[in-house]
């Protein structure tokens, strides 16, 4: 079994900065793809970044060039740095693990922007 715990959401202004982090822990072989998704209020949950093991990265339009997922590999964590945060990037972030053909998802981060 694999455990996720997330940390770093919080309250910030618009044009602030963030960094969520995800700490895998557990029966871990090979994490396959790492990455992050948000579902804001109302909303589906959408994917925000991806990295896989291989290091390839996938990022959605919204956040793209505004985002960055990056990996400790030795500490089994993957990092999501966000600037120019928008109010529209509200929503609780979740980080997401494939350890093939598991999927494990993160218990959430609240991140809010204010206007």
């Amino acid at each position: 079994q694999v455990q996720l715990v997330e940390s770093g959401g919080g309250l910030v202004q618009a044009g602030g900065s963030l960094r969520l982090s995800c700490a895998a822990s557990g029966s871990i072989f090979v994490i396959n793809s790492m990455g992050w998704y948000r579902q804001a209020p109302g909303k589906q949950r959408e994917l925000v970044a991806t990295l896989t093991s291989g290091g390839s990265t996938n990022y959605a339009d919204s956040v793209r060039g505004r985002f960055t997922i990056s990996r400790d590999n030795a500490k089994n964590t993957v990092y999501l740095q966000m600037n120019s945060l928008k109010p529209e990037d509200t929503a609780v972030y979740y980080c997401r693990i494939i350890e093939a053909p598991t999927i494990y998802w993160g218990q959430g981060t609240q991140v809010t922007v204010s206007s």
